[in-house]
This record gives structure tokens, sequence and C-alpha cells, in this order.
């Protein structure tokens, strides 16, 4: 137990990373680099804070005890999944940096509006979040994102079996020949930026209580880069890679807090290290099998030893 007081506040936050990043990894199995994460996360953190908070909403919390925080995580699945669905099927018909760049601009919108919305509490935003379920420790936060992960990676992995994730692997791998085999990009495209949407909205309905306060700090460009060096560092190509690269890059600035402003240093040069010695990332790196030795190719019977074939001249 008094392992959890010290460290489980870092543990749930390496955790709830890890959901993040697996928010990111979801429009990545169909090949499209979406950075609108923090934008939903935003989203499903302020209708929870709102139910959670607003006099508006009493009568609702009186009647459902604790059961209002399911209902928040419901109603920020739903509400991110419409909000997914209006924005990535104009914006999916982006490719590349054009998509990240406009999945940026929607989190920047949603920022703004945040920081001018009186609901939302303006530049202050909602405090005194009520904390689920009598929680009294932040470690406790570990009974609903460790269940939460686990039905996560049961989801990619069932659905990186199904013939869903076979079209989106055929789409990341050559979008024009998948198109011709009869697999439409752009439903299957929308389906994984939704996917990612509705996990981000869920994570950010039960952050929301688990920081106490929610602000507009917490979808911003910023949060859109660290979410995209969980995947890079801990690989793209498997659901492990952001769950390794979100845990690693939470955990490293409280492991080398003792070295002050020298923390910071040392986590940009572990970014820009694996960035070139592990471009696969780290999951990558690991799970890459040897290439088999090539083995000499035998002399045929026209040719000799060394290679040059017979000749009359030469015998």
């Amino acid at each position: 137990m008094e392992f959890l007081q010290q460290y489980g506040f870092l543990i749930a936050t390496m955790l709830q990373q890890g959901l993040l990043g697996l928010s990111l990894y979801a429009p990545l199995m169909a090949g499209q680099l979406s950075l609108a994460s923090p934008g939903f996360y935003a989203v499903g953190g302020y209708i929870a804070a709102i139910l959670l908070t607003n006099p508006a909403f009493a009568g609702w919390r009186d009647s459902l005890g604790y059961g209002i925080y399911p209902l928040t995580w419901l109603l920020a699945a739903l509400a991110c999944a419409l909000l997914g669905l209006i924005v990535g099927v104009p914006a999916l018909r982006l490719r590349g940096i054009y998509l990240a760049l406009a999945t940026i601009a929607f989190v920047e919108i949603l920022r703004v509006l945040s920081l001018n919305l009186e609901i939302t509490g303006g530049a202050v935003g909602i405090f005194a979040i009520p904390q689920p379920f009598g929680f009294v420790d932040r470690w406790q936060y570990l009974w609903l994102f460790l269940p939460l992960l686990i039905l996560t990676l049961l989801f990619f992995r069932q659905l990186s079996k199904s013939r869903t994730g076979r079209a989106f692997r055929a789409i990341r791998e050559d979008e024009l020949a998948a198109d011709a085999m009869g697999v439409s990009p752009t439903r299957y495209k929308v389906l994984a930026f939704v996917i990612g949407a509705v996990l981000a909205g869920i994570v950010g309905s039960m952050s929301a209580p688990f920081l106490n306060t929610w602000n507009a700090k917490q979808g911003t460009f910023d949060a859109s880069i660290a979410y995209l060096a969980f995947v890079l560092i801990g690989g793209s190509r498997s659901m492990w890679g952001p769950l390794v690269g979100g845990a690693l890059l939470s955990a490293l600035p409280e492991v080398l807090r003792g070295l002050a402003d020298w923390r910071l240093v040392i986590n940009g040069l572990v970014l820009v290290v694996a960035s070139l010695y592990l471009p696969q990332g780290i999951v990558g790196s690991l799970s890459r099998k040897p290439k088999p030795p090539t083995r000499p190719k035998p002399p045929t019977l026209n040719e000799g030893p060394s290679g040059p074939p017979y000749t009359s001249e030469t015998t």
C-alpha cells in the first residue's frame, strides 16, 4: 500500500498517457497522421466536468448517484464519435502533412472556443470536480484506467485480426491498390478516425476527476506533439508501441526530477537518439526479425568455381 501511495499517481498517469497514445494509433492503422486526439480528449473532459459540477445537472447527480460517472463516459464517447464523424469526412480527404495540419487546426478551434464559452469556465476552467466512487487517493484511478487499457488492447487485437483490420492495413500500405480491390478508403479511414476519437473522449471523461480541474490547457498543439512522440518512440506498427512510448515518456521526467532543469535536456536527448537509431520505435526494433544469412550460389555445369564459364580456350 505504501508503494501505491508513493507511486500510484505516476503509474495511473503512465496508463492514461498510454491510452492517449493508442487513440493516435487508431488512425495510423489506416495510414492517417491525425493529431486531433487532444481535441477529443478535451471535449470528453469538459462533458464530464460540466455534468459533475454544473448546477443545471444537480438533479441528475442526485438521482443517479455514482451512476453519473459511467453516464459521463457514455456521453463523452457518443459526442466524440459524432464530432469525429463530422470532422473526419471532410478532413480525411487530405493526406500526410496536410491532414496533420487540418487536425491541428481542429484542436486550436476547440481550444479557442473553450477559452471564450461561459459553460467551460473560460480561461479559468472548471475546478473541484467530484471524485468517482468515493475515491480518496489518486492511485485508486488504477481501477479505472487499467480495465480500460485491457479492454482497449483486446479490442485492437481483435480488430487487427478482423476484416476491418485487414482493410486498414491494405489502405496503409497502398491506398490505390486497396481501392482497386474493392476496399473503400473513405469509409475505413473515417472509421479509424472515429475509433481514435471515442477512445480519447472516454479517457478525457475519466481524467477530469483524476486531475480535479479542467481547462483549455488540456487540448493544445503541445499535447498533439507529445502524443505523436508516444507513437514515434514506441513504434507505430504495433498496438504496444504507443503504450510503451506513452508510459516511458510520462515516467522519464519524474524519474529525472532530481536533476532539476537538466531532466528536460535529457528528455530531449532521449527523443533525438530514439528517432535517429530506432526509426521503427522501441517495440518495432525489438520485434524485428534478423535476416537469415545468405548462402553462396553453387556453380552450374557451365560455370567454374570462380564464376567465368569454361571455354575451349581456357581448357
